[in-house]
């Protein structure tokens, strides 16, 4: 068995761990800060929006000499707006101009022609009216509300509706970080970019629903027994999913870095790049999210329950007279509240600790 196989088996088994829950707070301080750093960018430089939203002209030049620089003083010149150049793959441009009607993309259409020494006619002009981008955007928000809200309803009557609600802050998370990102690197937003950002939600959720799963079960009747508490068992849950959760995320990840580096970088391919880097940064973010984020938040709110409470309280008396005595506690080495603090490494429970004695 490969050394991350065999890994993956000794936490599934609980024989190594690290303290999840018991860190949270450094988790919850890292998302929002994250999440802070985000809206300030968004307050600040906005969002760099593609000529589908804002409406304008593109341009499509065939192959030439001209530099990218070059083209976009050439364009800005003769529109007196902002434009955005990419060089293709095949070496021709993509030049957008925002708010540019049709008589005005006409005339910057012949004066590009000139710039550039192309004959006008092989310069191919593509007209955006800025309400089909309002439209798409309108029914991209609608879409997500409504998948927000099945979301929601389903994990309440799979689940609860702690771990619901724990999904839901998971999936905000996730949204927030990913438009962020896109402020602070000034990618173009575009259709591709809504594309993206609906496709990972379901991978967002994917990771966090198979931990919740675990939990699940292993919390079935959690309050007939006194050895873990409920924050141990989401623990162990997230323990016991981990490397399944970061072979399904390097997986993902995998091929939509070939995207994002290769074809969007060395291919120069715009589209590429709005659906590659959303992909890209809400997959990480998802992985992360429902292990440091989801799970934790979960626990925090089931130990509020009175039942869940009083089992805590139970379970730490008895470890608390267990130590008193000099006895070993069931459930120390489930890395909790209470409990020893978690390292991976190996368990030193009662069966560890006779084979220390022998030896």
């Amino acid at each position: 068995m490969s050394k991350l196989g065999d890994l993956g088996a000794r936490l599934h088994r609980g024989e190594v761990g690290y303290d999840f829950i018991g860190n949270r707070k450094i988790w919850y301080g890292l998302s929002v800060l994250i999440t802070i750093t985000a809206i300030v960018a968004l307050a600040v430089r906005g969002l760099n929006m593609g000529i589908e939203f804002q409406g304008g002209a593109v341009f499509t030049t065939p192959k030439t000499d001209v530099s990218v620089s070059q083209a976009q003083e050439y364009a800005e010149e003769a529109s007196g707006h902002d434009a955005i150049v990419q060089q293709l793959g095949n070496g021709s441009l993509r030049i957008q101009v925002g708010g540019l009607d049709t008589a005005q993309s006409d005339q910057v259409r012949s004066e590009l022609a000139k710039d550039l020494n192309v004959a006008e006619d092989k310069i191919a002009a593509e007209l955006v009216g800025p309400s089909w981008g309002e439209q798409i955007a309108n029914k991209a928000w609608t879409g997500l509300g409504v998948f927000m809200i099945l979301v929601v309803i389903y994990l309440a009557i799979a689940f609860e509706w702690r771990m619901a609600v724990a999904a839901l802050i998971a999936l905000i998370h996730d949204l927030t970080i990913t438009v962020g990102i896109y402020s602070l690197v000034g990618f173009e937003v575009t259709v591709g970019t809504v594309i993206g950002l609906l496709t990972i939600l379901g991978y967002s959720l994917y990771d966090t629903v198979v931990v919740f799963d675990s939990l699940k079960e292993q919390t079935k009747d959690i309050t007939k027994q006194t050895r873990f508490t409920y924050s141990e068992m989401a623990n162990r849950s997230i323990n016991g999913t981990l490397v399944r959760s970061i072979n399904t995320t390097v997986v993902a990840l995998l091929p939509v870095a070939g995207l994002l580096f290769i074809g969007g970088g060395v291919l120069g391919a715009g589209m590429l790049n709005d659906i590659s880097l959303s992909l890209f940064v809400g997959l990480a973010a998802g992985a992360y999210s429902s292990i440091f984020i989801a799970t934790p938040l979960v626990a925090d709110l089931k130990e509020r329950d009175p039942a869940i409470k009083a089992l805590k309280k139970r379970i730490l008396a008895k470890r608390a007279g267990a130590a008193a005595k000099g006895e070993p506690a069931d459930g120390t080495d489930a890395f909790g509240d209470g409990a020893e603090t978690a390292v991976v490494g190996p368990r030193t429970g009662r069966r560890g600790r006779a084979q220390e004695h022998r030896g």
